[in-house]
């Protein structure tokens, strides 16, 4: 009698595969973005080279879909490719506005701040230094050790309004990255990112991603040990792909993983528990940027409180951030608060009316805001009244006399004038509003400061 041999994978070679997508789904979802940004563009921002800024100039609006896209600032975003060698960042002189340049790397670390509170807003130039590099930069020259070759700078410049754009576009335009020197052909800067064998299965594309980019861009020293446990999974391989004709228990081990995989992550990106957090809580997530503890440059806070140093936990908060708020910055730069139910402990939903009263306004230096956004996809919301977000910085909002603001969420006009003047609109489903705190008071940072709930509306 002939035994059948099993085609399902091992328990082990699953949760192998899980693991693989949680640590490398920030990787593939950041240089996916990278690759859209330079090829097709995103939002109101059109495709952008490589070394180049694209530039908003105007607010964001539902049509950019990226999750929980900020509707404050305007962005400028740059690709770069260091590739060839460093690149030199001018900034001009903001005299004392508002502005962040955000540098992430390839696995969505944030490694270094320029702006507003962590350099000041005079003028500056800054050489952007590839992995390894051991050149001299220019005197008067600072340096930021890029710990991969393709770094994205996030940049956000205050806007109060229309009557605001002439000042901003204007230092939009003398925001700049150039070479030190020549940086010989073409082909030494990147057309694209490396691409994937067209003949790997759909359901494996994302190992595929990842094993060419992982190759590509290496992670921090310590984790290159942790990736040596994906090698029965065909991610460390060189050459041709191992997805093409792969063994059938690898390909259901694969697809299987990926699904837990996910599922962990979405489960993990949702409202804590709550015991965790009570009824209408606003989940403030002080620490969800917190996972880089190996690259820290100028304008981050290498500071124990500011660091995730069991990297398991790590690697997870890390994709929940990638899923969430790509592309998001440490609490010290900016808080994002956000909510799932009202003060009953309720999911919030387009078929409610709701309050959102602060009795005074909420403890940041530099201004703050509430922002709409629908879920679970945590996009933008379209409403007829094109107002995405409201904060300090909006005209016409009405403030009881003892100082107080109370906010109205749903989804038609209310027909209260006071009412409709501080109208933030809902889609008909369920959402999730976001609060951001710039430049938050040290009460926000050690967790004192508490956000009021949101409560139905019975006006």
């Amino acid at each position: 009698m002939t035994t059948e041999p099993t085609t399902e994978p091992t328990t082990e070679l699953t949760e192998l595969a899980a693991d693989a997508y949680i640590y490398g789904y920030p990787l593939v979802h950041e240089l996916t973005m990278v690759e859209s940004f330079t090829r097709t563009g995103m939002g109101n921002l059109t495709a952008t080279p490589f070394n180049q800024f694209g530039h908003v100039h105007q607010p964001a609006d539902p049509a950019a879909k990226f999750v929980s896209l900020n509707n404050d600032t305007l962005y400028s975003i740059a690709q770069l490719d260091l590739s060839g060698g460093p690149l030199l960042l001018h900034v001009p002189d903001y005299r004392g506005a508002y502005f962040v340049l955000q540098f992430v790397d390839a696995w969505t670390n944030n490694f270094a701040y320029v702006g507003h509170r962590a350099t000041g807003t005079e003028q500056s130039t800054w050489l952007i230094a590839p992995p390894g590099w051991a050149g001299t930069a220019p005197e008067d020259v600072r340096i930021i050790d890029a710990p991969t070759s393709v770094v994205t700078v996030v940049g956000r410049s205050a806007c109060t309004g229309p009557r605001d754009m002439p000042r901003v576009t204007a230092l939009q335009r003398a925001l700049t990255i150039a070479s030190p020197q020549p940086r010989g052909p073409a082909s030494a800067v990147r057309s694209g990112l490396p691409q994937p064998d067209p003949a790997v299965p759909e359901p494996l594309r994302f190992f595929e991603l990842l094993r060419i980019w992982m190759a590509d861009f290496p992670p921090a020293a310590p984790d290159l040990a942790y990736q040596d446990r994906f090698q029965p999974l065909g991610l460390l391989e060189e050459g041709p792909s191992p997805y093409v004709g792969a063994d059938p228990v690898l390909v259901r081990a694969l697809e299987a993983g990926l699904a837990d995989g996910r599922a962990r992550v979405e489960a993990a990106s949702g409202p804590p528990p709550p015991a965790q957090l009570p009824a209408g809580g606003w989940d403030m997530d002080l620490h969800l940027f917190d996972y880089n503890v190996d690259h820290l440059g100028p304008g981050t806070l290498d500071e124990a409180r500011w660091q995730i140093t069991d990297r398991h936990t790590a690697r997870l908060t890390r994709a929940v951030a990638a899923r969430t708020a790509l592309w998001g910055s440490h609490a010290y730069e900016a808080v994002y608060a956000h909510t799932f139910t009202d003060a009953d402990g309720k999911q919030l939903t387009g078929a409610k009316s709701y309050t959102l009263r602060f009795d005074a306004r909420p403890p940041a230096d530099a201004f703050w805001s509430v922002t709409m956004y629908d879920s679970p996809d945590h996009y933008l919301v379209a409403n007829p009244l094109g107002r995405y977000s409201v904060g300090d910085r909006i005209p016409g909002l009405r403030y009881a006399a003892d100082g107080s603001l109370t906010l109205v969420l749903q989804r038609d006009r209310p027909t209260d004038p006071d009412e409709a003047a501080n109208w933030l609109p809902t889609p008909a489903g369920d959402f999730r509003p976001m609060v951001r705190l710039y430049t938050p008071r040290e009460e926000v940072l050690d967790g004192t400061y508490r956000l009021p709930p949101i409560e139905v509306h019975h006006g």
